[in-house]
């Protein structure tokens, strides 16, 4: 089921502009052969513990963000109550098939405004489509204005300043008939800004055994941890930081913030 923006606020210029991702718009019906939910399960197991840890009170409610594909929802979703918010139609529909259940909306993480509150807010790495201190600071007020008097939010971007190293990755599944295999470069061509690149290269393998070879560059946001934790602060949150924990990855190699909202 889906519900309405019920404070719909218009989309200013700056938003507009934005190029949004391929791989969020044409590429959409392509991201399960990408990402697969299965894949989720350790590190939502980790948000969820903390989240919960960070509540006065036991939590039934859950907004995510920029929750795209919906993969972290598909495990989440056992313990809360959720509405899903994200700005590609494409990724929602993507997210319908697999928690219909859950309530979809069509919105911006930075202006969207559904006159009513949850438990806990939750930002995956999403966030990390906020690439000036002006969005983040809006995306950081939603999450504020959602988020009930004693709950709490969790915002996970894939970097801070102190953590950033250059890197590529590599994966993809086969489906039905098609297949996708991507290889992605994460690089940093200016230090002394706060984004940095990702460039993707993408092999999709149709139906027909066809094969094409696609690129596709995303621009993230790139922010240092006391940058944070001020305008998380400046909100009204009570913020901070929270190593990341999966089996995966080097201790302390990532981290995570947690925002609580005073109770009065």
């Amino acid at each position: 089921m889906d519900i309405p923006n019920q404070s719909p606020t218009p989309v200013d210029q700056r938003a507009a502009d934005v190029k949004v991702p391929r791989l969020y718009d044409e590429f959409a019906p392509w991201w399960p052969l990408l990402s697969s939910p299965a894949e989720y399960a350790e590190e939502a197991a980790f948000y969820e513990r903390v989240l919960v840890g960070a509540c006065e009170r036991s939590p039934r409610t859950l907004l995510e963000l920029g929750s795209g594909g919906g993969n972290n929802a598909s495990h989440l979703k056992t313990r809360f109550g959720m509405v899903l918010v994200d700005p590609s139609p494409g990724m929602l529909a993507v997210s319908r098939r697999l928690n219909p259940a859950c309530d979809h909306v069509e919105g911006d993480m930075r202006t969207v405004r559904l006159g009513r509150q949850f438990d806990c807010v939750f930002i995956h790495d999403a966030v990390v489509y906020m690439t000036t201190e002006a969005d983040l600071r809006m995306a950081i007020e939603t999450a504020f204005v959602h988020c009930s008097p004693g709950g709490a939010a969790l915002f996970a971007p894939d970097y801070v300043q102190e953590n950033f190293r250059s890197s590529t990755d590599h994966g993809g599944h086969d489906g039905e008939g098609e297949s996708l295999r991507y290889l992605d470069w994460c690089w940093d061509p200016d230090p002394t800004d706060t984004s940095y690149v990702v460039d993707y290269a993408y092999l999709l393998r149709a139906s027909d055994g066809s094969v094409r070879v696609e690129h596709d560059r995303h621009m993230e946001g790139l922010f240092a941890r006391s940058h944070w934790l001020r305008l998380l602060s400046e909100a009204g949150f009570q913020p901070s930081v929270v190593p990341f924990e999966h089996s995966e990855l080097e201790p302390g190699a990532h981290e995570v913030f947690v925002a609580k909202k005073p109770s009065r």
